[in-house]
This record gives structure tokens, sequence and C-alpha cells, in this order.
């Protein structure tokens, strides 16, 4: 009777330490490429493209310096994730939701909206990407997408992020190059206008 508790018991802590390995290892089914020459983003899932997004990285170039307000280029994961339940365009201001919804393209208004993934930087390139509060983060700012505007982050629309935050989960990789995207095997959606739907 004890040896088969004793053997209960056993497979009860294993589940458990790999239930546990399976939590700290996060979302590796999905990979974010983020292309600077393109100012496109790309949704892989399982290694299949799924969809692209126009977006923004930052109008003073890359890099990785704090305060210089760049881009950082390299792996980097997705290390926390703010504001799920926000409305579209609420306004963020250190992390935390103001209550002020803005509008898109309002005139002189740059805040962060609608969603942050923080990002954690994994190589010794990237390495501040944390400590500097670099995001893919919503941005009302909707005109500038397609072209380098940012103040280092990654900016999107805000109903791409919603999108983008809803299929990506904590830990999953976001690689940021100067390459072009590659050409995709199949033809991914690519986001139209605000009323674009990621496919399930």
């Amino acid at each position: 009777m004890e040896a088969r508790i004793s053997c209960y018991l056993s497979r009860y802590i294993l589940l458990l330490a790999l239930l546990m390995l399976a939590a700290c290892a996060g979302d590796r089914a999905h990979v974010i490429r983020v292309s600077v020459a393109d100012q496109r983003m790309a949704l892989y899932e399982h290694g299949v493209e799924v969809r692209r997004f126009p977006i923004s990285t930052s109008k003073f170039g890359l890099g990785d310096i704090p305060g210089s307000n760049r881009t950082p280029i390299g792996t980097m994961e997705i290390a926390k994730k703010i504001g799920a339940s926000a409305p579209v365009g609420m306004k963020f201001k250190s992390r935390v939701p103001t209550g002020e919804i803005v509008p898109v393209n309002a005139p002189g208004r740059d805040p962060i909206v609608t969603r942050i993934l923080w990002l954690r930087g994994l190589e010794p390139r990237n390495s501040n990407a944390f400590s500097r509060m670099i995001y893919i983060h919503g941005t009302p700012e909707e005109r500038t997408l397609g072209s380098p505007s940012s103040y280092g982050c990654i900016r999107m629309r805000s109903n791409d992020i919603v999108q983008l935050f809803a299929a990506v989960g904590s830990g999953a990789r976001v690689v940021v190059d100067t390459a072009p995207l590659p050409e995709p095997a199949i033809a991914p959606q690519v986001a139209k206008g605000n009323q674009a739907s990621l496919s399930q």
C-alpha cells in the first residue's frame, strides 16, 4: 500500500514539475518578426505566417543606448502584457490607464494607447530594452504608420494591437531585423483600416 502511494505521489510531483516548466516556457507557438526596412510586422503561428501589420519603429534609428530613443534590434520576448480590458484608445501613463480615450489621429497627441506588450531583450545588443521601457503598443498617430516615427517603441494601430495582444502570450519571441520580411509560403491576411480582424 505504501509503495502504491509513493508511486502516485512521484507521478503527481512529476506532473506538477512538467506543468511548471511549461508555464515558465511561455508562448512558444508564436513569433513576431518586425522588419525595419518594410515598417511591417509579421505574426507567425507554429512557423506559419498568419498576419502582417503596418508598424512604426524609431525615427531616431536603431540601437539600445539608454536615452537614445532608438529601437533595439535582435531577439526579444514579451515580458509583460498590460491593458487587457482597456477600451480602444485608452491612454496609458507609466503603464496605468488614465481614463482618457484618445481618438485616432488626434491633433498634437502622441500617447501610448490601448494595449502594451513590454519587451525584454535576450541578447547583449538589446539587453537594455526592458529597463528602457521598449514596448509594442497602440498609437493614435495612425497616419504615420509605415514610416519610422516612434521614440523607440514599436507602434501599431489600436485595433491591430488588440488582435496581436489576444493572439500572443508572455514569452513569445519578438525579432526586430533590418532585412525585409520573407515572402510567405501562404499569403497572410494583411491588416486594412480599423476593421481588420485576426483569423482564428
